[in-house]
């Protein structure tokens, strides 16, 4: 497993947003910290990312490659400001 940060998803963001979402900003619903998701801790895996707060490591976004599908979950953040 390769731990990266944020920028490791601008790919997987580019297909589902139409704007830049590395430069997104989100808020973590467990300690309210804003920041970029291009500030994100990645955690990288063959078929998932996890995208953790960089404040207090609460699972913010993750990402999902199953059976030629993507399933996306972004329970962890309160909001995405663009």
């Amino acid at each position: 497993m390769d731990i990266v940060d944020g920028n490791a998803l601008a790919g997987t963001l580019s297909q589902l947003f139409a704007f830049e979402a590395t430069e997104a900003r989100a808020r973590c619903n467990n300690c309210g910290h804003i920041a970029e998701l291009g500030e994100l801790v990645v955690y990288l895996n063959p078929a998932s990312s996890t995208g953790r707060c960089r404040s207090c490591g609460h699972v913010l976004l993750v990402f999902v490659q199953a059976d030629g599908r993507r399933f996306v979950n972004f329970t962890g953040m309160g909001a995405i400001e663009f």
